[in-house]
């Protein structure tokens, strides 16, 4: 990246005067590397997000989706790859923080760090199986914030528990239900959600701050004949609504389409082989910051690796993204 930098500098560097002062020119790709490697990742994530705080707010019942990615080339021999958890405002469509953690099995210590640097009163957080422990669930109960969080095998005693009250179909077990129904071009999806506000099998229940329902949802895919059904279960903070809480769990997923497959697609994230200090880190905030930007200003046409490319050919749409006018 450092030489694209340094290039796209050259090239640029008449009009960058305009706002910059350049004494010695366009710094090479190798100082570029050394500032980024040397700059430190946490005093710049807190500049990220008081612009985050500056030019979004999030709105009451909006989904903060929580969900780690390793960046597969950042790594050299007997290191392992730069894994980042990030937390996306679904509805906004940015992230709102991002936190380094050793590997994958060290998320759920890294979770509740994150969740300290972020406003996230009056929001609904998500976060896949891996995330669900009493004590994040405490941490985003103690931030004002609701949760709906997935429940797998590592949590063996809530899962039993939760299939047992879904199973039952005693008079006394309300459970609302709600289904959604898509397709074409021989694909056929159906999104199905149970609720109940039951909580009498629940053993640990005081291990859970706020927990108010539980639910399954059941996703049976048909592609060319062919069906698929999978099946995953939920503990929330929310009232027991079918429709609402499938729809929250819905929206998570965008974190995977919409942040972490379009960095790797129009930044092309994971093909980086940047392995100094710090500097893949600050990269991949300054390809999230990037990224907020396209997606803010839509006046270009085409999806984001289009706008990117627009944005490295026409100055005034760069100047249209970045807020500024030419001096």
């Amino acid at each position: 990246m450092g030489y694209n930098l340094s290039a796209f500098g050259k090239k640029k560097q008449q009009w960058l005067k305009k706002f910059l002062q350049l004494p010695n020119g366009i710094p090479s790709h190798d100082t570029l590397g050394r500032v980024f490697a040397l700059l430190d990742p946490d005093e710049f994530q807190q500049c990220f997000f008081s612009w985050v705080d500056a030019v979004s707010e999030l709105t009451k019942g909006a989904v903060v989706a929580i969900d780690g990615k390793s960046v597969r080339r950042s790594h050299k021999k007997g290191v392992k790859p730069l894994h980042l958890i990030s937390a996306f405002a679904v509805e906004n469509g940015i992230t709102i923080g991002q936190k380094k953690v050793d590997g994958k099995t060290n998320e759920i210590t890294a979770i509740p760090e994150l969740l300290k640097m972020l406003k996230l009163k009056g929001c609904i957080v998500t976060i896949d199986a891996m995330g669900t422990q009493g004590w994040i669930v405490k941490k985003i109960r103690e931030k004002k914030a609701d949760y709906a969080l997935a429940v797998k095998a590592n949590q063996k005693r809530l899962l039993q528990d939760i299939k047992k009250t879904l199973a039952e179909k005693k008079k006394n077990t309300a459970i609302d239900y709600y289904q959604t129904s898509e397709g074409a071009h021989g694909r056929k999806e159906t999104r199905e959600c149970w609720i109940t506000k039951n909580l009498s099998n629940i053993r640990d229940i005081d291990k859970w701050t706020g927990l108010k329902s539980i639910a399954r949802i059941t996703h049976t895919r048909t592609v060319n004949k062919k069906t698929t059904t999978e099946t995953r279960y939920y503990i929330t903070s929310l009232k027991p609504n079918a429709k609402k809480v499938l729809q929250v769990v819905r929206e998570h997923w965008a974190i995977e389409n919409n942040l972490h497959w379009t960095l790797d697609v129009a930044f092309r994230e994971d093909e980086s082989r940047i392995r100094i200090g710090h500097a893949q880190e600050n990269l991949a905030l300054v390809c999230k910051l990037a990224l907020t930007l396209l997606r803010q200003e839509t006046s270009a046409k085409g999806g984001i690796k289009s706008r990117r490319l627009q944005a490295g050919w026409d100055n005034e749409y760069l100047l249209k993204l970045l807020g500024l006018k030419e001096l």
